[in-house]
């Protein structure tokens, strides 16, 4: 934006005021005379104390400002926390210099506070999955090996709305409209979440169908949404509790396994059928430190549901009820060495399955894309263990289905602002028929 137009926004800051102000006191800014336009909105919130100019007793209501000046005069009056009218214009400055306040280390959830009541962000994003793999089939009543080949070219469009119900509660969600590109085919525009968000210092607390991340595993568990209640408390040492329900058909399952030689035996057709599909959820995890610094935590999460046992090789079965539950333990850690490179690892298993029952991961990261940052980058390598009994959704992109083992190698760059590209590659074998798997993965994505 021009100099010019963020000197209006500065005239709209001063001018909503009312004309009430013609009996105020002395002119507070020595470059503002008494007849100027701007005089009686100056004069008013200096009053107020809200705006206190440029800190040498003038406001230089004639000069064209520079977006960042006009961003620290508003960090300032954002800071006395006005109400009435001088707060209804400070909200829409706040909105319109979000950026320059986020660089002057105003927080952005701090910001948002003071911010128009509805803020719309939002993602178009394209993936693309090559896979192959090997596979072993029965022709003719002899067995034999062949190769299968899967690619998805996947559109996405996601829009993020928050609205501001008071000091302590918001609303957020996302709808989420996704085309297949390969088949030119498109899905309905759908609500992905919708919940409550309260936070009263140090507590947070989220009510409705919401996002659902096991985060001190950073993924390795759940990557997903869940309809449900959470509570979070603290800051560097947390905790956070969580009960609902979660939709087994998210599994980052094949759930059609034709062609598929599992650990029992060979498939010819089954596709999964749940009937019982919504597994109740419980689950707590309790970490310390940061993600840029040290982070250390650890969790626990139990599922039931009566077709837990139908997900492809789940249980032998062997034990009472064991194939309707699911008892989850995971532990993370990570280190940041001075900025640029973080060593990461995680562990999961399921206490009650027999087969595929543990998960774990390890990753080393150089640097990182930052998409509000033009021509920053990043690579990283990590191994992966994923069974599909620990890690039912994975927040891997690259793992089009779980149950696999091997590396991967991936960078990330930001080639323009609000732009983040990702490439991907894994290797490795399948856990349940040991044949070999690749698959490359790409991801565009543009916010605003």
């Amino acid at each position: 934006m021009k100099k010019t137009v963020a000197s209006a926004l500065a005239a709209a800051f001063v001018v909503g005021a009312s004309a009430g102000i013609a009996s105020a006191a002395a002119n507070p800014f020595s470059d503002v005379p008494a007849g100027h336009w701007a005089y009686q909105s100056v004069a008013k919130l200096a009053q107020a104390g809200v705006i206190e100019g440029y800190g040498d007793n003038t406001f230089r209501g004639d000069r064209n400002i520079t977006r960042y000046e006009m961003a620290q005069m508003v960090a300032k009056a954002m800071a006395k926390n006005p109400s009435g009218v001088t707060k209804a214009d400070l909200d829409r400055l706040a909105a319109e210099f979000r950026d320059e306040l986020e660089a002057l280390g105003v927080r952005v959830a701090e910001l948002e506070k003071y911010a128009d009541k509805v803020i719309w962000t939002g993602e178009l994003r394209y993936r693309y999955w090559n896979t192959r793999d090997d596979v072993k089939y029965e022709k003719d009543g002899v067995f034999k090996k062949g190769k299968k080949k899967t690619t998805k070219n996947q559109l996405q469009m996601r829009l993020f709305p928050t609205a501001t119900v008071n000091d302590h509660w918001k609303l957020k969600a996302r709808m989420t409209a996704t085309a297949d590109m390969r088949g030119d085919t498109s899905g309905d525009f759908k609500l992905t979440y919708g919940y409550a968000e309260g936070t009263y210092d140090k507590l947070r607390i989220n009510i409705g169908k919401m996002p659902f991340y096991t985060n001190v595993d950073d993924g390795l568990v759940m990557d997903d949404f869940m309809s449900g209640a959470q509570i979070i408390y603290g800051d560097k040492f947390k905790v956070a509790l969580t009960a609902g329900r979660w939709n087994l058909e998210n599994a980052n399952l094949e759930l059609d396994r034709s062609g598929y030689k599992d650990a029992y035996h060979f498939v010819t057709g089954d596709t999964l059928s749940l009937e019982d599909s919504a597994a109740n959820y419980q689950g707590i995890e309790i970490s310390y430190g940061s993600r840029d610094a040290f982070y250390i935590g650890a969790g626990y999460h139990h599922f039931r549901s009566d077709d837990l046992g139908k997900l492809p090789g789940y249980y032998k079965t062997t034990k009472k009820n064991s194939d309707k539950n699911a008892n989850i333990w995971a532990v993370g850690a990570s280190y940041n060495f001075g900025g640029n490179v973080t060593l990461a690892g995680a562990f999961a298993k399921n206490q009650k399955a027999e087969m595929f029952e543990k998960a774990y991961t390890i990753s080393l990261d150089y640097k990182g894309a930052d998409r509000k940052e033009k021509g920053t980058w990043g690579i990283g390598a990590a191994y992966r263990y994923v069974g599909q009994n620990a890690s039912f959704a994975p927040t891997y992109d690259v793992f089009n289905t779980t149950n696999k083992r091997g590396g991967e190698v991936y960078v990330t760059w930001a080639p323009l602002q609000n732009t983040l590209i990702k490439l991907d590659y894994f290797w490795g074998k399948t856990l349940d028929t040991k044949e070999k798997t690749k698959t490359f993965f790409g991801r565009a994505s543009w916010f605003f």
